[in-house]
């Protein structure tokens, strides 16, 4: 069975990747000159480098236990360097397609053509998205126990209300994992029946295909997914726990960089934390590739009292430089040698 995918080449063609770079730059350029950024205010900054490092540390831990997460959920049928491959392609297509779109799809062409089965390639996508979404489930509700609902008060920095986008969110979320976790642990066939029928009105009805098509992927994923011991998703989730920890605590340290005099200190490092939590809902259904833009203008936004006077740009202009723009670069690096990988790998 063939899985259909577009054309990779046209798909993350050079004019494609430079959207999203053209789309950050200009917002970037933006936000630097409406706060009437001053280079001369980054001369009295005193910097950590002990804190860059750990934020870099904490991008390379991020990707470790993704690729770590990769190898449990295949059962160590990829090597180290395939998975490798396929997280490097996967964070490259989230990267350079909407927010609201994803790489799910590109990451089930990807995990097939290392040689898994399609069904077993589809249970393994659904399989992250669905311990992503447990672990910001849990996360949130820990943060909310810890702090109350004050972390989504940001007065009146954004066009819109924080606080309906994220408990509207998080109730999507919720009720999505809650989905999956059915359709593939439970009922796999019933809910696919109820998506069709869900979406059998007039106005949705468009949408009907893609339903059933998930609905498809439910049934195999739960085809291949049922039976696991308790330590595959023992390993798999803790792996997910360090992995989205890390790719919070980037920003933490990255602060922590700018105001060494700070120290950690354990609350107000988990106000970060829960800011993150917030910001990461209204990045999800961004309609720009990568959240380009709409991430520096948030970030801003959350942020903007986290950093020395005025420089809040300046630091979101650095965030993404960590964070976005390297996953950009090293898929344009990576994808021509994989393709030519797989068409050696096909005339054999």
């Amino acid at each position: 069975m063939q899985i259909s995918t577009p054309n990779l080449k046209s798909v993350f063609s050079l004019k494609r990747v430079l959207i999203p770079i053209a789309i950050g730059i200009a917002f970037s350029a933006y936000s630097l000159y409406a706060s009437s950024f001053d280079l001369t205010v980054l001369k009295g900054i005193s910097v950590s480098l002990k804190y860059i490092l750990l934020a870099f540390f904490c991008m390379v831990i991020r990707d470790l236990m993704y690729i770590i997460r990769l190898r449990i959920l295949t059962e160590k049928k990829l090597s180290w360097l395939d998975s490798w491959h396929v997280v490097m392609l996967w964070e490259f297509a989230s990267s350079v397609t909407p927010a609201v779109v994803g790489g799910s799809v590109f990451a089930i062409y990807f995990v097939n053509e290392e040689g898994l089965s399609l069904g077993k390639s589809t249970a393994i996508v659904l399989t992250t998205a669905m311990l992503d979404e447990i672990f910001y489930i849990l996360a949130v509700a820990l943060v909310l126990l810890i702090l109350g609902v004050n972390i989504v008060h940001f007065g009146d920095v954004l066009p819109f209300n924080p606080m309906i986008f994220f408990f509207v969110g998080y109730g999507v979320i919720i009720a999505m994992t809650a989905m999956i976790l059915l359709g593939i642990f439970v009922a796999p066939n019933g809910v696919k029946k109820l998506l069709v029928n869900l979406f059998s009105f007039s106005f949705l009805k468009k949408w009907q295909p893609k339903m059933a098509k998930t609905g498809d992927e439910l049934i195999a994923a739960s085809k291949e997914l049922k039976g696991k011991q308790f330590d595959y998703w023992a390993k798999a989730f803790t792996a997910t726990a360090f992995t989205w920890t890390a790719r919070y605590m980037t920003l933490n340290f990255l602060i922590l960089a700018l105001n060494p005099e700070l120290g950690f200190q354990l609350m107000q490092q988990l106000l970060i934390f829960a800011k993150q939590l917030v910001m990461w809902v209204i990045l999800l259904i961004s309609p720009t590739p990568g959240a380009s833009g709409i991430a520096e203008i948030c970030f801003s936004a959350f942020f903007k009292n986290d950093f020395p006077a005025q420089t809040n740009a300046a630091v979101a202009v650095l965030w993404r430089a960590i964070s976005y723009y390297p996953y950009l670069a090293v898929g344009l690096i990576i994808l021509p040698i994989w393709l030519r990988k797989m068409q050696m790998r096909r005339a054999k």
